[in-house]
């Protein structure tokens, strides 16, 4: 467990208390690892595998809210404040979980000012994800949906090229977006023609950011294809 960013540092008697309270299971691509409105009994951190918040419209649409990934910890918020989980966390992939009793983590998480300062950073920035992803949902029309959110993904690296790492599926994109797999798809095709973006094993490599930045703003609206 010394290994999870969010407990490194941690004493080891500590880190041993929690180890051997804690539970591991693994979960198939697509199964459902938290409930929305379950009971918080556990901080989870994920070990392998990928997995998404996810809700959903009022007309039953899924929207994927954000991704967790190997070393992340999710279901902080019920832990923290003792409420019911707020939205679903699926398994994107083969998964395997750990599941940490509330009642021994949380005054850990308070105790400690580092790992106090992590949560909150965490906290923050997922809540600022979120704000990105309703304003998302917001935009007119897919090309303008999909560029925003490759927007919001961007990482730099140190070589200056501008990389999506670990890049969404066009399904996943197509649940964040609230729109078809179809239409993702065909947002692709148009990207890739005009030398945008360039798939490159689990990455994608973004050869013009500023053409995603200019179509998330509208200030370029490129041919459409097709519709939600």
């Amino acid at each position: 467990m010394s290994q999870l960013p969010l407990l490194a540092g941690l004493p080891g008697v500590t880190l041993t208390h929690l180890a051997q309270h804690a539970q591991e299971r693994v979960f198939a691509k697509r199964e459902v690892v938290i409930q929305k409105g379950a009971e918080g009994g556990s901080l989870c951190f994920l070990l392998e595998g990928r997995l998404q918040g996810v809700d959903f419209t009022v007309d039953g649409r899924e929207v994927g809210l954000y991704f967790v990934n190997p070393g992340d910890y999710f279901g902080d918020v019920a832990v923290i404040d003792g409420e019911p989980h707020p939205v679903y966390v699926t398994a994107v992939s083969r998964s395997r979980v750990v599941f940490v009793p509330r009642d021994l983590i949380r005054p850990i998480l308070f105790a400690h000012p580092r790992v106090a300062e992590v949560l909150c950073t965490s906290l923050a920035l997922r809540l600022r994800q979120i704000s990105g992803q309703r304003r998302i949902l917001g935009m007119p029309n897919p090309i303008q949906r999909v560029c925003a959110q490759l927007e919001l993904l961007l990482a730099p690296t140190k070589e200056g090229s501008t990389w999506v790492r670990n890049a969404p599926t066009h399904q996943e994109l197509a649940i964040m977006i609230n729109a078809s797999r179809e239409t993702v798809t065909r947002v692709f095709q148009l990207l890739q023609s005009r030398g945008v973006v360039e798939r490159s094993g689990n990455d994608l490599r973004v050869d013009d950011p500023d053409f995603l930045k200019d179509v998330a703003a509208g200030r370029n609206q490129p041919e459409r294809s097709g519709s939600a």
